[in-house]
């Protein structure tokens, strides 16, 4: 009898467990008592609802690599088929028929793209005294060619033409040797693809190319180099539901071997920029004038005319420390991040003068970093444009970019009280101030050294403690 009960409890469980397996219970929306993370439906409401992962706001700053098989003709910028062969630009023409043999293809430039002097450790390094807290490489530009042995990229990949190498595999190890985070940039579209031209012509009602190369490709970076980010381009052509968008962040955000830490923009079809997505970027080199309500990064390059390397870089085509340092402090001032753009020669060197520019960036930030790295915005973002806040914990952070007057600073935002203490980063002594004459602010009496003495040549950094 009493093994009869027994059975019958056991059938009797199991039948419960079938059932409660069969049933699909609702997420749990109290996050006292859930034990497993929300799952995200593949539309944008639910999508757009995910928490960004912390270290990203936390990061600031970056930087970009465009690298490619545009850097062997080196010249325009990296879009130089399009404008060759799909524009038909008569001095891209022109160009080609000065340097290469009248049937020179684009592919016959794959196998002169050979990253010879690659040296992932190098570049590295470089990125880290840079200060950059995350690296995001071109893993495929719209030309199609892949910086990695893609599975669906026969034959126009870094492993069976020019390097022989898997480019991300090699830079993702060195970079996360050095904790700095690793992303990866991915086109959408292939401008010559001939599934991409086939879909074109059908007005995009069919999608051979996504289901052939662009989603394979996705899934299979995210598998292989699990990145900490996800740049996407080269969306503008075609709406979402054609790339299969929200199908794959599903996937990446639930069942991804990096759902919890990976980062993602916001180009992933047409009018999605600035609009869904993980952070935007708007557009290239964005720059809001106010303090946005959702986490953006600023994009730009060190080249202002090209993002891959030209050979026809001019001196006037660079931009200056300064200004590169002025874009930083401003763009954290208004929550932002920036990701700063170099590219790499077709042998894999990064020239001086943009080692240079990195170096710069962070040799300011090595004095300045603390009022950059995981900083928030303060309650006001600028006075005059000539000074930005930034704030963390309880300092506030004012960082002049011009130097004033006699060398008097004339704080109207901050509010002192008794506890009031003012600083400037890589000076130990405390500075002098006062309350301002008008009743507004204080006024700061910054040090009277020779310029050479100060602690960086632009962009100064005053603490502030105990203020309002």
């Amino acid at each position: 009898m009493r093994s009869w009960v027994v059975g019958a409890r056991l059938l009797l469980l199991l039948q419960l467990v079938l059932v409660l397996g069969a049933v699909r219970l609702p997420p749990c929306t109290d996050p006292w008592h859930c034990t497993d993370p929300p799952r995200y439906t593949p539309d944008w409401p639910s999508l757009d609802s995910r928490p960004l992962p912390a270290w990203f706001d936390e990061a600031k700053f970056g930087v970009f690599v465009h690298w490619g098989v545009f850097s062997v003709p080196a010249w325009g910028s990296e879009w130089f088929w399009w404008h060759w062969q799909g524009e038909k630009l008569p001095q891209y023409e022109s160009f080609m028929k000065e340097n290469y043999p009248p049937d020179f293809s684009y592919a016959d430039f794959g196998p002169r793209f050979t990253a010879r002097f690659f040296n992932p450790d190098s570049w590295a390094d470089l990125f880290k005294a840079a200060g950059a807290k995350y690296v995001v490489l071109t893993t495929k530009h719209h030309e199609g060619y892949t910086n990695w042995p893609s599975p669906v990229s026969w034959n126009w990949n870094s492993k069976d033409v020019g390097p022989h190498r898997d480019l991300v595999g090699e830079l993702g190890t060195a970079i996360r040797k050095r904790n700095i985070r690793y992303g990866l940039y991915h086109s959408l579209l292939e401008w010559f693809h001939p599934l991409y031209l086939r879909d074109k012509k059908n007005g995009f009602k069919t999608q051979y190319f996504v289901n052939a190369k662009t989603m394979p490709e996705l899934y299979d970076l995210v598998n292989r180099y699990k990145p900490d980010l996800i740049w996407s381009d080269g969306e503008w052509e075609c709406p979402d539901t054609y790339w299969n968008s929200t199908d794959f962040l599903a996937w990446l955000y639930n069942d991804s071997p990096v759902k919890d830490e990976v980062v993602v923009n916001d180009r992933w079809g047409q009018n999605c920029s600035c609009h869904h997505g993980g952070y935007y970027n708007c557009k290239d080199k964005f720059q809001p004038e106010t303090l946005p309500d959702h986490k953006w990064e600023m994009c730009t390059s060190i080249d202002q005319r090209s993002w891959g390397y030209r050979r026809d870089m001019e001196m006037a085509d660079i931009t200056n420390e300064s200004t590169i340092i002025s874009e930083l402090v401003q763009t954290v001032s208004l929550g932002g991040n920036y990701l700063l753009n170099v590219g790499p020669t077709k042998d894999g060197l990064i020239v001086p003068i943009f080692q240079e520019r990195l170096l710069a960036v962070g040799k300011w930030l090595s004095i300045n970093g603390e009022a950059i790295y995981a900083s928030k915005p303060w309650r006001v973002q600028s006075e005059k444009n000539s000074v930005w806040y930034t704030s963390k914990g309880l300092a506030v952070y004012a960082i002049l970019l011009h130097w004033p007057e006699y060398g008097i600073l004339n704080l109207i935002s901050p509010i002192a009280t008794s506890a009031t203490k003012v600083t400037m980063l890589g000076i130990q002594k405390d500075l002098k101030w006062s309350l301002n004459p008008s009743g507004k602010g204080l006024l700061v009496f910054l040090p009277q050294l020779p310029p050479a003495a100060l602690p960086t040549e632009f962009a100064w950094t005053i603490k502030l403690t105990g203020v309002k």
